[in-house]
Protein backbone atom coordinates (compact mmCIF):
# COMPACT_ATOMS: atom_id res chain seq x y z
CA UNK A 1 0.00 0.00 0.00
CA UNK A 2 1.07 3.33 -0.57
CA UNK A 3 0.64 6.57 0.96
CA UNK A 4 0.42 9.80 0.31
CA UNK A 5 2.07 12.83 2.53
CA UNK A 6 -0.58 14.45 3.99
CA UNK A 7 0.36 18.26 2.93
CA UNK A 8 -0.33 17.14 -0.80
CA UNK A 9 -3.54 15.31 0.03
CA UNK A 10 -4.39 18.96 1.78
CA UNK A 11 -3.45 20.84 -1.64
CA UNK A 12 -5.11 17.98 -3.68
CA UNK A 13 -8.30 19.50 -4.32
CA UNK A 14 -7.04 23.24 -3.73
CA UNK A 15 -9.80 24.39 -6.45
CA UNK A 16 -13.01 22.62 -4.85
CA UNK A 17 -15.07 23.85 -3.10
CA UNK A 18 -15.95 23.62 1.23
CA UNK A 19 -16.08 20.01 2.20
CA UNK A 20 -20.03 18.92 2.26
CA UNK A 21 -19.99 18.73 6.37
CA UNK A 22 -19.25 22.74 6.52
CA UNK A 23 -22.30 25.03 5.94
CA UNK A 24 -22.23 28.26 5.28
CA UNK A 25 -23.40 30.36 8.44
CA UNK A 26 -25.81 33.40 8.30
CA UNK A 27 -23.97 34.12 11.25
CA UNK A 28 -20.03 34.36 11.29
CA UNK A 29 -19.74 35.63 14.76
CA UNK A 30 -21.36 32.93 15.78
CA UNK A 31 -20.40 30.11 18.57
CA UNK A 32 -21.34 26.65 17.50
CA UNK A 33 -22.30 24.64 20.43
CA UNK A 34 -20.52 22.10 21.56
CA UNK A 35 -16.80 23.27 19.97
CA UNK A 36 -16.22 25.62 23.16
CA UNK A 37 -15.55 25.05 26.81
CA UNK A 38 -18.38 26.42 29.21
CA UNK A 39 -17.26 29.46 30.31
CA UNK A 40 -16.81 30.76 26.64
CA UNK A 41 -19.85 33.30 25.92
CA UNK A 42 -19.43 36.86 23.34
CA UNK A 43 -19.82 39.86 25.01
CA UNK A 44 -21.99 42.75 24.18
CA UNK A 45 -19.23 44.32 21.85
CA UNK A 46 -18.77 40.66 20.40
CA UNK A 47 -15.55 40.27 21.61
CA UNK A 48 -15.35 35.99 22.96
CA UNK A 49 -14.60 35.72 26.62
CA UNK A 50 -13.08 32.63 28.36
CA UNK A 51 -13.56 32.32 32.32
CA UNK A 52 -14.65 35.91 32.51
CA UNK A 53 -11.87 36.98 30.15
CA UNK A 54 -11.79 38.89 27.01
CA UNK A 55 -9.47 37.37 24.23
CA UNK A 56 -7.87 41.17 23.93
CA UNK A 57 -7.04 41.17 27.32
CA UNK A 58 -6.13 37.69 27.57
CA UNK A 59 -3.10 38.53 24.76
CA UNK A 60 -2.35 42.19 26.45
CA UNK A 61 -1.19 40.53 29.13
CA UNK A 62 0.40 37.08 27.82
CA UNK A 63 0.93 37.95 24.34
CA UNK A 64 0.35 35.30 21.32
CA UNK A 65 0.13 32.65 20.30
CA UNK A 66 -1.37 31.68 23.65
CA UNK A 67 -3.17 28.52 25.00
CA UNK A 68 -5.70 29.17 27.61
CA UNK A 69 -7.50 26.63 29.80
CA UNK A 70 -10.79 26.95 31.10
CA UNK A 71 -10.13 25.67 34.60
CA UNK A 72 -14.07 25.01 35.47
CA UNK A 73 -14.71 23.35 32.27
CA UNK A 74 -11.18 21.12 32.51
CA UNK A 75 -12.43 20.29 36.33
CA UNK A 76 -16.32 19.48 35.44
CA UNK A 77 -15.08 17.28 32.67
CA UNK A 78 -13.13 14.72 34.98
CA UNK A 79 -15.68 14.66 37.41
CA UNK A 80 -18.18 13.85 34.81
CA UNK A 81 -16.12 11.10 33.75
CA UNK A 82 -15.27 9.61 37.24
CA UNK A 83 -19.57 10.07 38.39
CA UNK A 84 -20.76 8.23 34.72
CA UNK A 85 -17.55 5.54 34.64
CA UNK A 86 -18.63 4.89 38.83
CA UNK A 87 -16.82 1.96 40.14
CA UNK A 88 -14.50 1.70 37.43
CA UNK A 89 -10.90 2.74 37.46
CA UNK A 90 -10.40 5.97 35.42
CA UNK A 91 -6.73 7.14 34.30
CA UNK A 92 -6.73 10.20 33.06
CA UNK A 93 -4.06 9.50 29.86
CA UNK A 94 -1.54 12.53 30.57
CA UNK A 95 0.07 12.24 26.89
CA UNK A 96 -3.04 14.58 25.63
CA UNK A 97 -1.77 17.70 28.08
CA UNK A 98 -0.13 17.35 31.25
CA UNK A 99 1.39 20.22 33.79
CA UNK A 100 1.98 20.19 37.54
CA UNK A 101 -0.98 22.01 37.55
CA UNK A 102 -3.51 19.43 35.50
CA UNK A 103 -2.14 16.72 37.83
CA UNK A 104 -3.17 18.10 40.77
CA UNK A 105 -6.21 19.00 39.17
CA UNK A 106 -6.84 15.27 38.16
CA UNK A 107 -5.91 14.20 41.97
CA UNK A 108 -8.30 16.32 43.32
CA UNK A 109 -11.03 14.75 41.04
CA UNK A 110 -10.24 11.58 42.51
CA UNK A 111 -9.05 10.12 38.97
CA UNK A 112 -6.07 8.17 38.20
CA UNK A 113 -3.29 9.28 36.39
CA UNK A 114 -2.02 7.17 33.00
CA UNK A 115 1.76 8.12 32.13
CA UNK A 116 4.15 6.96 28.83
CA UNK A 117 7.68 8.44 29.79
CA UNK A 118 9.82 9.79 32.17
CA UNK A 119 9.00 12.84 31.18
CA UNK A 120 5.10 12.82 32.23
CA UNK A 121 6.50 10.44 35.51
CA UNK A 122 8.60 12.67 37.03
CA UNK A 123 6.10 15.62 36.27
CA UNK A 124 3.41 13.46 38.22
CA UNK A 125 5.30 12.23 40.90
CA UNK A 126 7.20 15.66 41.63
CA UNK A 127 3.51 17.37 41.86
CA UNK A 128 2.73 15.20 44.27
CA UNK A 129 0.65 12.59 42.59
CA UNK A 130 -0.23 9.08 44.39
CA UNK A 131 2.34 6.67 42.68
CA UNK A 132 -0.38 4.14 43.58
CA UNK A 133 -2.71 5.63 41.15
CA UNK A 134 -0.40 5.85 38.37
CA UNK A 135 -0.05 3.23 35.47
CA UNK A 136 2.86 3.47 33.44
CA UNK A 137 2.56 2.76 29.57
CA UNK A 138 5.22 2.42 26.52
CA UNK A 139 6.17 -0.06 23.55
CA UNK A 140 9.91 0.65 24.84
CA UNK A 141 10.29 1.40 28.04
CA UNK A 142 14.24 2.21 29.41
CA UNK A 143 15.76 0.40 32.30
CA UNK A 144 15.87 3.54 33.96
CA UNK A 145 12.27 4.14 33.45
CA UNK A 146 11.20 0.41 35.32
CA UNK A 147 13.53 1.30 37.82
CA UNK A 148 12.07 4.50 39.02
CA UNK A 149 8.31 3.06 38.72
CA UNK A 150 9.85 -0.14 40.68
CA UNK A 151 11.54 2.17 43.60
CA UNK A 152 8.48 4.94 43.83
CA UNK A 153 5.77 2.03 43.59
CA UNK A 154 3.81 2.95 40.30
CA UNK A 155 0.73 1.43 40.72
CA UNK A 156 0.41 -0.58 37.30
CA UNK A 157 2.71 -1.37 34.63
CA UNK A 158 1.50 -2.12 31.04
CA UNK A 159 3.47 -4.80 29.57
CA UNK A 160 4.41 -4.06 25.87
CA UNK A 161 7.18 -6.86 24.97
CA UNK A 162 9.18 -9.78 26.14
CA UNK A 163 12.18 -8.13 26.54
CA UNK A 164 10.30 -5.62 28.94
CA UNK A 165 9.09 -8.88 30.87
CA UNK A 166 12.69 -9.58 31.02
CA UNK A 167 13.64 -5.99 32.70
CA UNK A 168 10.94 -6.25 35.20
CA UNK A 169 12.05 -9.64 35.90
CA UNK A 170 15.44 -9.16 36.53
CA UNK A 171 14.82 -5.36 38.02
CA UNK A 172 12.11 -6.24 40.50
CA UNK A 173 14.65 -9.52 42.01
CA UNK A 174 17.22 -6.65 41.93
CA UNK A 175 15.31 -4.08 43.85
CA UNK A 176 13.65 -6.63 46.53
CA UNK A 177 9.82 -5.22 45.07
CA UNK A 178 7.05 -6.66 43.01
CA UNK A 179 5.43 -5.07 40.21
CA UNK A 180 1.79 -5.68 39.34
CA UNK A 181 1.24 -5.54 35.41
CA UNK A 182 -1.00 -5.99 33.05
CA UNK A 183 -0.31 -7.29 29.20
CA UNK A 184 -1.11 -5.05 26.28
CA UNK A 185 -2.48 -7.24 23.86
CA UNK A 186 -3.29 -6.16 19.89
CA UNK A 187 -7.24 -7.13 19.49
CA UNK A 188 -6.84 -6.69 15.38
CA UNK A 189 -9.40 -4.01 15.85
CA UNK A 190 -9.68 -1.47 12.83
CA UNK A 191 -10.53 1.44 14.72
CA UNK A 192 -12.46 4.35 12.13
CA UNK A 193 -9.93 6.68 12.76
CA UNK A 194 -6.51 7.96 11.02
CA UNK A 195 -3.89 5.27 9.96
CA UNK A 196 -1.25 6.85 12.82
CA UNK A 197 -3.81 6.80 15.82
CA UNK A 198 -5.49 3.58 15.31
CA UNK A 199 -3.60 1.15 17.53
CA UNK A 200 -4.97 -2.23 17.71
CA UNK A 201 -4.65 -3.79 14.42
CA UNK A 202 -1.99 -6.48 13.98
CA UNK A 203 0.43 -4.49 11.98
CA UNK A 204 1.75 -2.05 14.62
CA UNK A 205 4.18 -1.45 17.16
CA UNK A 206 2.15 -2.26 20.73
CA UNK A 207 1.17 -4.80 22.63
CA UNK A 208 1.20 -8.71 22.12
CA UNK A 209 -0.84 -10.67 19.37
CA UNK A 210 -3.99 -12.30 20.63
CA UNK A 211 -4.54 -13.99 17.11
CA UNK A 212 -0.97 -15.17 17.30
CA UNK A 213 -0.93 -16.43 20.65
CA UNK A 214 1.71 -14.54 21.87
CA UNK A 215 -0.65 -12.33 24.38
CA UNK A 216 -1.22 -15.83 26.28
CA UNK A 217 2.10 -17.13 26.26
CA UNK A 218 3.30 -13.39 27.68
CA UNK A 219 0.24 -13.57 30.51
CA UNK A 220 1.16 -17.41 31.44
CA UNK A 221 4.85 -16.30 31.71
CA UNK A 222 4.38 -12.95 34.00
CA UNK A 223 1.47 -15.49 36.09
CA UNK A 224 4.56 -17.42 36.90
CA UNK A 225 7.40 -14.99 37.24
CA UNK A 226 8.38 -15.21 41.36
CA UNK A 227 8.34 -11.02 41.50
CA UNK A 228 5.28 -10.09 38.81
CA UNK A 229 1.94 -9.94 40.29
CA UNK A 230 -0.53 -10.23 37.00
CA UNK A 231 -3.80 -8.40 37.17
CA UNK A 232 -5.04 -8.27 33.84
CA UNK A 233 -5.25 -6.95 30.38
CA UNK A 234 -4.75 -4.30 28.66
CA UNK A 235 -6.56 -3.11 25.04
CA UNK A 236 -6.49 0.20 23.32
CA UNK A 237 -7.97 0.25 19.98
CA UNK A 238 -7.13 4.15 19.04
CA UNK A 239 -7.95 7.98 19.15
CA UNK A 240 -11.15 10.24 18.11
CA UNK A 241 -13.18 7.59 18.09
CA UNK A 242 -17.38 8.38 18.79
CA UNK A 243 -19.10 5.01 18.84
CA UNK A 244 -18.39 1.71 21.06
CA UNK A 245 -18.31 -0.10 17.96
CA UNK A 246 -14.89 -1.12 18.18
CA UNK A 247 -14.98 -1.77 21.65
CA UNK A 248 -17.10 -4.78 21.58
CA UNK A 249 -14.67 -6.25 19.40
CA UNK A 250 -12.03 -5.42 21.58
CA UNK A 251 -13.60 -6.40 25.13
CA UNK A 252 -14.88 -9.89 22.98
CA UNK A 253 -11.43 -10.94 22.46
CA UNK A 254 -9.89 -9.32 25.83
CA UNK A 255 -12.32 -11.53 27.77
CA UNK A 256 -11.92 -15.17 25.66
CA UNK A 257 -8.49 -14.60 26.12
CA UNK A 258 -8.76 -13.92 30.01
CA UNK A 259 -11.28 -17.35 29.62
CA UNK A 260 -8.14 -19.33 27.87
CA UNK A 261 -5.86 -17.84 30.56
CA UNK A 262 -8.38 -19.31 33.38
CA UNK A 263 -8.35 -22.73 31.64
CA UNK A 264 -4.70 -22.83 31.55
CA UNK A 265 -4.15 -21.73 34.41
CA UNK A 266 -6.92 -22.07 37.23
CA UNK A 267 -7.21 -18.39 37.61
CA UNK A 268 -9.53 -15.58 36.99
CA UNK A 269 -7.97 -12.29 36.19
CA UNK A 270 -8.87 -9.39 38.32
CA UNK A 271 -9.29 -6.58 35.69
CA UNK A 272 -9.59 -5.36 32.31
CA UNK A 273 -8.84 -1.82 30.69
CA UNK A 274 -10.28 -0.81 27.72
CA UNK A 275 -7.86 1.97 27.28
CA UNK A 276 -9.09 5.35 25.54
CA UNK A 277 -9.53 7.22 22.88
CA UNK A 278 -12.89 8.99 23.17
CA UNK A 279 -13.56 11.29 20.47
CA UNK A 280 -14.38 14.69 20.99
CA UNK A 281 -15.90 17.84 18.68
CA UNK A 282 -13.40 19.48 16.80
CA UNK A 283 -16.33 20.54 13.39
CA UNK A 284 -19.79 20.84 13.35
CA UNK A 285 -19.83 17.52 11.58
CA UNK A 286 -18.24 15.76 14.72
CA UNK A 287 -21.09 14.13 16.67
CA UNK A 288 -19.23 12.64 20.04
CA UNK A 289 -21.13 10.44 22.38
CA UNK A 290 -21.29 11.30 26.17
CA UNK A 291 -19.56 10.48 29.40
CA UNK A 292 -22.59 8.64 30.65
CA UNK A 293 -23.66 7.30 27.23
CA UNK A 294 -20.31 5.55 26.64
CA UNK A 295 -20.48 3.73 30.22
CA UNK A 296 -24.12 2.78 29.62
CA UNK A 297 -23.08 1.21 26.11
CA UNK A 298 -19.56 -0.43 27.39
CA UNK A 299 -20.77 -1.50 30.81
CA UNK A 300 -23.52 -3.72 28.43
CA UNK A 301 -21.14 -5.01 26.19
CA UNK A 302 -18.76 -5.95 28.80
CA UNK A 303 -21.36 -7.81 30.82
CA UNK A 304 -23.08 -9.48 27.29
CA UNK A 305 -19.32 -11.04 26.86
CA UNK A 306 -18.91 -11.86 30.98
CA UNK A 307 -21.97 -13.65 29.72
CA UNK A 308 -20.87 -15.65 26.94
CA UNK A 309 -17.57 -16.62 28.36
CA UNK A 310 -18.90 -17.46 32.21
CA UNK A 311 -16.72 -15.02 33.75
CA UNK A 312 -17.82 -12.65 36.26
CA UNK A 313 -17.40 -9.11 35.97
CA UNK A 314 -13.41 -7.99 36.27
CA UNK A 315 -12.90 -4.70 37.68
CA UNK A 316 -13.00 -2.44 34.41
CA UNK A 317 -10.68 0.84 33.36
CA UNK A 318 -10.44 3.37 31.27
CA UNK A 319 -8.19 6.25 29.87
CA UNK A 320 -9.79 8.99 28.86
CA UNK A 321 -7.56 11.98 28.08
CA UNK A 322 -8.51 14.23 25.05
CA UNK A 323 -12.09 14.07 26.09
CA UNK A 324 -11.30 15.89 29.22
CA UNK A 325 -8.37 17.83 28.22
CA UNK A 326 -9.12 18.92 24.69
CA UNK A 327 -12.37 20.73 24.99
CA UNK A 328 -11.65 23.43 27.99
CA UNK A 329 -8.43 24.42 25.85
CA UNK A 330 -8.23 27.42 23.43
CA UNK A 331 -5.36 28.50 21.16
CA UNK A 332 -5.42 32.48 20.55
CA UNK A 333 -3.31 33.95 17.23
CA UNK A 334 -2.56 37.14 16.17
CA UNK A 335 -3.36 37.86 12.19
CA UNK A 336 -0.25 39.21 10.52
CA UNK A 337 -1.46 39.20 6.39
CA UNK A 338 -4.22 38.54 4.78
CA UNK A 339 -4.56 37.81 1.02
CA UNK A 340 -7.03 36.13 -1.73
CA UNK A 341 -5.38 33.43 -3.25
CA UNK A 342 -6.54 32.45 -7.09
CA UNK A 343 -6.54 28.55 -7.59
CA UNK A 344 -8.14 28.22 -10.73
CA UNK A 345 -11.62 27.97 -12.34
CA UNK A 346 -12.09 31.31 -11.61
CA UNK A 347 -12.18 30.74 -7.85
CA UNK A 348 -10.07 32.24 -5.20
CA UNK A 349 -9.39 31.05 -0.98
CA UNK A 350 -8.45 33.49 1.66
CA UNK A 351 -5.50 32.74 2.93
CA UNK A 352 -5.21 33.96 7.01
CA UNK A 353 -1.60 33.77 8.22
CA UNK A 354 -1.36 34.15 11.77
CA UNK A 355 1.56 34.07 14.20
CA UNK A 356 1.84 30.30 14.84
CA UNK A 357 1.43 27.05 13.02
CA UNK A 358 2.46 23.42 12.98
CA UNK A 359 5.02 24.43 15.86
CA UNK A 360 2.24 24.70 18.15
CA UNK A 361 -0.80 22.42 17.20
CA UNK A 362 1.33 19.63 14.30
CA UNK A 363 -2.22 17.60 14.27
CA UNK A 364 -3.90 19.13 10.82
CA UNK A 365 -0.33 18.56 9.54
CA UNK A 366 0.10 14.93 10.90
CA UNK A 367 -3.02 13.68 10.60
CA UNK A 368 -4.85 16.28 8.51
CA UNK A 369 -6.83 17.07 11.43
CA UNK A 370 -9.79 19.30 10.98
CA UNK A 371 -10.27 22.27 13.08
CA UNK A 372 -12.76 25.39 13.92
CA UNK A 373 -11.84 29.28 14.44
CA UNK A 374 -13.24 32.37 14.81
CA UNK A 375 -12.67 36.05 14.80
CA UNK A 376 -11.89 36.84 18.60
CA UNK A 377 -11.34 40.25 19.46
CA UNK A 378 -14.48 41.92 18.18
CA UNK A 379 -17.40 40.55 15.48
CA UNK A 380 -17.33 41.00 11.81
CA UNK A 381 -19.43 43.11 10.39
CA UNK A 382 -19.21 41.50 6.84
CA UNK A 383 -20.65 38.31 5.10
CA UNK A 384 -18.83 34.87 6.13
CA UNK A 385 -15.89 34.10 3.54
CA UNK A 386 -14.88 30.63 3.04
CA UNK A 387 -11.11 30.83 4.47
CA UNK A 388 -7.90 29.13 5.31
CA UNK A 389 -6.08 30.07 8.46
CA UNK A 390 -2.34 29.23 7.90
CA UNK A 391 1.14 29.19 9.94
CA UNK A 392 4.39 31.43 9.82
CA UNK A 393 6.59 27.89 9.27
CA UNK A 394 8.63 27.14 5.74
CA UNK A 395 6.07 24.39 4.80
CA UNK A 396 3.31 24.25 2.31
CA UNK A 397 1.44 22.22 4.63
CA UNK A 398 1.79 24.78 7.86
CA UNK A 399 -2.19 24.48 7.97
CA UNK A 400 -4.08 25.06 11.09
CA UNK A 401 -7.06 25.58 10.06
CA UNK A 402 -8.17 24.08 6.59
CA UNK A 403 -11.93 25.33 5.45
CA UNK A 404 -13.62 27.46 8.05
CA UNK A 405 -16.44 30.56 7.46
CA UNK A 406 -14.55 33.94 8.57
CA UNK A 407 -16.00 37.34 8.43
CA UNK A 408 -14.66 39.16 5.30
CA UNK A 409 -13.67 41.76 7.67
CA UNK A 410 -10.70 39.93 8.78
CA UNK A 411 -7.63 42.19 9.01
CA UNK A 412 -4.10 42.44 10.20
CA UNK A 413 -4.02 42.61 14.40
CA UNK A 414 -7.03 40.44 14.75
CA UNK A 415 -7.16 37.70 16.88
CA UNK A 416 -8.17 34.63 15.70
CA UNK A 417 -9.59 31.86 18.30
CA UNK A 418 -8.95 27.96 17.82
CA UNK A 419 -11.54 25.79 19.96
CA UNK A 420 -10.38 22.27 21.00
CA UNK A 421 -6.94 22.88 21.69
CA UNK A 422 -6.51 21.62 24.93
CA UNK A 423 -5.45 18.01 23.85
CA UNK A 424 -1.78 17.63 21.98
CA UNK A 425 -1.25 20.81 20.69
CA UNK A 426 1.00 21.77 23.45
CA UNK A 427 2.25 18.23 23.92
CA UNK A 428 3.36 17.86 20.60
CA UNK A 429 4.69 21.27 19.82
CA UNK A 430 7.93 21.18 18.85
CA UNK A 431 10.70 24.47 17.84
CA UNK A 432 10.57 24.31 14.31
CA UNK A 433 11.99 27.19 12.66
CA UNK A 434 13.58 28.19 16.02
CA UNK A 435 10.38 29.03 17.40
CA UNK A 436 9.95 28.99 20.94
CA UNK A 437 6.92 27.95 22.04
CA UNK A 438 3.53 29.62 23.60
CA UNK A 439 2.62 30.09 27.23
CA UNK A 440 0.01 27.80 28.80
CA UNK A 441 -2.36 29.84 31.26
CA UNK A 442 -5.73 28.97 33.23
CA UNK A 443 -8.40 31.23 33.42
CA UNK A 444 -11.16 31.22 36.23
CA UNK A 445 -13.46 34.12 37.35
CA UNK A 446 -11.85 36.89 35.74
CA UNK A 447 -7.94 35.70 37.07
CA UNK A 448 -4.85 34.29 34.56
CA UNK A 449 -2.62 31.71 36.39
CA UNK A 450 0.44 30.90 34.30
CA UNK A 451 0.88 26.75 33.98
CA UNK A 452 3.59 26.81 31.63
CA UNK A 453 5.57 30.31 30.92
CA UNK A 454 6.19 31.47 27.83
CA UNK A 455 9.64 29.83 25.93
CA UNK A 456 11.97 32.46 25.09
CA UNK A 457 15.17 32.83 22.43
CA UNK A 458 16.94 32.20 25.77
CA UNK A 459 16.19 29.66 26.57
CA UNK A 460 15.95 27.86 23.03
CA UNK A 461 19.24 29.04 22.25
CA UNK A 462 20.40 27.77 25.65
CA UNK A 463 20.86 24.59 24.52
CA UNK A 464 23.21 25.47 21.26
CA UNK A 465 26.76 24.40 22.72
CA UNK A 466 28.10 26.56 19.33
CA UNK A 467 26.44 29.51 20.60
CA UNK A 468 28.89 32.93 21.59
CA UNK A 469 26.42 34.01 24.28
CA UNK A 470 28.35 37.55 24.09
CA UNK A 471 26.81 37.93 20.32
Amino acid sequence: MTHMHVAGSIHADATSAAPVWLVKPSDPNELVEGLWSGTVVRDGEGELRIGGLGASEIVEQEGSPVYVVDEVDFKGRALTWREAFAGWHIYYASKSFLTGTVARWIDEQGLGLDVASMGEMTVALRAGFDPARMALHGNNKSEDELRLALSRGIGRIVVDSSDEIARLERLTAELGVSARVLIRVTTGVEAHTHEYIATAHEDQKFGFSITGGQALVAMVRCHGSANLELMGIHSHIGSQIFDTNGFEVAARRTLRLMSQFKEATGVTLPELDLGGGFGIAYTIDDRPATAHDLARNLTEIVDHECRAFGLDRPTLAIEPGRAISGPPGTAIYTVGTVKNVEVGGGQTRRYISVNGGMSDNIRPALYAAEYSAVLANRAGSQPPVLSRVVGLHCEGGDILVRDVFLPGDIRVGDLIAVPASGAYSRSMASNYNHTPRPPVVSVRDGRITTMIRRETLDDLLALDAGLDENV
